[in-house]
């Protein structure tokens, strides 16, 4: 896009891929750089660095972009600009929000940035809004209710349902603008708050809750509030991406923090101090949200306007496919294992263990991928790390209870029945048990040909009455030994079945 220099030793430069596109992010709190890899349609963050400038932290007294804020803004920009350039990524987007777009001398800012190389876009608050609208509808395809997307200079609101959007808004209550509304305390600020967001044509109170939908946020500040509220939970995952709370719980952590001091808040569960400062404002602001746009739950989403920027310009039928799988294929195919061959061994446990509920099929097929992947680590670290990956990946598309089902069948295929409590306290015993026959039936598909793609083509495995059935193209009758037998006995004792080897000629396989 602005880069013309050699894209030589990339892979060097960053760890962990190949750094292919960028996005600087110029907020009126932060000024950001994140260098993407992997799938577009699962993009992995492989730098992910920012500033503190805080452009927009005088726009309401002054109207403009402080002297002492642009020239840090500045000297990071540099930075990126010549970390782009070494990197020798050409596809480089950069956009500015708020502040720029609102400051008498955000002109003056953006010449500065085109001095350095930079050809920034200015966007509009609605532009904003449908941007962290179509982030969040391509991390929740499904998503249906209200995005607020909580920046440092503004707050975008917008309608999502079946992959659209609806009545785009901003409204000037970002981080650095709430202190204008404390009033005497807590009480008043909320009573001002619940105005602007009347006023903004955003009242749904008297919806029923289930009509309204989720509300989605998107934002630093609201991320720090869901860490917080992992905590308090004794939550055992580390991701805040798709963390939810019903509304009653949400009500419930706006008041505790609304009520608490930002000194009390640093440094405590991974909050930095930035964001202590600002989080018993925004709880405020959450208060209102709450009781202006009755929802039935609210979700935190880490996907808001730069993967919404990505999104956008992916093609429709790359935006159909499912995240979760299209980020899972990238890193297992990084560590050796095809899709194909996973889809193939996936597909030949089904008829020992269906799937209970709509919708698993896309867990089975991910857990088979992690687990063939995982079998390239060295045996002795091999579980731990692939449960790891289930539970503490930034996957996208999963819920709590998906990533626990991954981590059984990953436990299971590695003969570990014993799960984690971390584990067991994300789903029910019910979907863990079915999760378990899946990673019993792919340890059987795996170990009866060593993960060759002709045994799968000689062998079948079904339930006939109360037995388990195995079946064996005459050419490959050796193939069933003591290992296949012990892999058996352990998946048909998990179904309560009897089991058995039939012997067919390759015809009728």
């Amino acid at each position: 896009m602005i880069w013309n220099r050699r894209r030589e030793n990339r892979e060097s430069a960053v760890s962990g891929g190949t750094p292919e596109r960028a996005i600087i992010d110029i907020g009126s709190n932060t000024v950001r750089l994140v260098v993407y890899g992997g799938t577009m349609r699962a993009p992995t963050v492989l730098l992910n660095e920012k500033v503190t400038a805080k452009l927009g932290r005088e726009i309401a007294s002054t109207g403009r972009l402080a002297d002492e804020a642009m020239g840090l803004a500045l000297r990071g920009l540099r930075r990126f600009a010549l970390l782009l350039g070494d990197l020798g990524i050409r596809d480089v987007e950069v956009v500015a929000t708020a502040a720029v777009r609102d400051a008498a001398n955000g002109p003056d800012f953006v010449a500065e940035l085109r001095a350095i190389g930079l050809s920034p876009r200015v966007i509009s608050g609605e532009e904003e809004a449908l941007l962290s609208a179509h982030g969040v509808i391509g991390a929740f395809p499904e998503a249906r209710g209200i995005v607020a997307d909580l920046g440092g200079g503004s707050l975008e609101l917008v309608r999502v349902a079946g992959g659209t959007t609806e009545g785009a808004s901003t409204l000037p209550l970002g981080t650095l603008r709430l202190p204008e509304h404390r009033g005497k305390n807590r009480g008043e600020m909320r009573k001002s708050l619940d105005k602007a967001i009347r006023k903004a044509g955003w009242d749904l109170a008297a919806n029923p809750p289930e009509v309204n939908g989720a509300l989605y946020l998107v934002g630093g500040t609201w991320r720090a509030m869901a860490v917080f509220a992992m905590a308090a939970r004794g939550w055992p995952l580390s991701d805040p991406h798709g963390f939810e709370l019903d509304a009653a719980g949400a009500r419930q952590l706006a008041e505790m923090l609304a009520l608490s001091e930002s000194d009390a808040l640093k440094g405590r569960d991974r909050i930095s101090a930035m964001r202590a400062e600002k989080l018993p404002d925004a709880a405020v602001l959450l208060q209102a949200l709450l009781a202006r746009l009755a929802p039935e739950k609210v979700v935190f989403s880490s996907w808001g306007l730069r993967e919404g920027l990505l999104y956008d310009r992916l093609p429709a039928h790359t935006r159909a496919a499912d995240p979760l799988l299209a980020g899972v294929a990238v890193f297992a195919g990084q560590r050796g294992t095809q899709a194909t061959l996973a889809t193939r061994m996936a597909a030949w446990t089904l008829d020992a263990a269906p799937a209970r509920e709509h919708g698993s099929e896309r867990l089975r097929l991910a857990a088979t991928m992690l687990a063939l992947a995982s079998m390239q680590i060295e045996p002795n670290i091999r579980l731990p790390q692939a449960i790891n990956w289930a539970l503490h990946k930034r996957w996208i598309g999963i819920d709590g209870k998906g990533r626990a089902m991954l981590a059984a069948a990953i436990a299971a295929n590695g003969n570990q029945l014993s799960l984690p409590e971390e584990v067991r306290a994300l789903a029910s015993e019910a979907a863990l048990e079915e999760a378990v026959r899946w990673g019993l039936a792919l340890r059987l598909a795996r170990r009866l040909g060593a993960q060759a793609p002709r045994s799968l083509e000689v062998s079948r495995l079904r339930v006939d009455g109360g037995a388990l059935v195995l079946e064996l193209a005459e050419s490959h009758a050796a193939l069933f030994g003591a290992p296949t037998e012990k892999d058996m006995k352990l998946l048909a004792g998990r179904l309560g079945l009897g089991w058995r080897v039939d012997i067919v000629s390759e015809i009728e396989m």
